[in-house]
């Protein structure tokens, strides 16, 4: 014999608080802003790291990728 399952009716959306909706954005900005600093910014000259290439050779292909030149 077959068994079905029905889909469960008493599923309710996920309420969060305006803290932690806040607490979620900045964390999720903080994130993406240095995910862009990494791949679209860092290159040397302008590098938090001083004169060390390793951070732009790791992201290279990934900047030529989405579009930002680099030589």
């Amino acid at each position: 014999m077959a068994t079905s399952y029905a889909p469960q009716a008493g599923i309710r959306p996920v309420s969060l608080s305006i803290p932690t909706t806040a607490l979620w954005l900045a964390g999720t900005t903080i994130l993406a802003l240095l995910a862009y600093y990494f791949i679209g910014v860092d290159q040397g000259a302008v590098s938090i790291f001083g004169s060390d290439m390793h951070v732009h050779e790791f992201v290279h292909d990934a900047r030529h990728f989405l579009g930002f030149p680099c030589h």
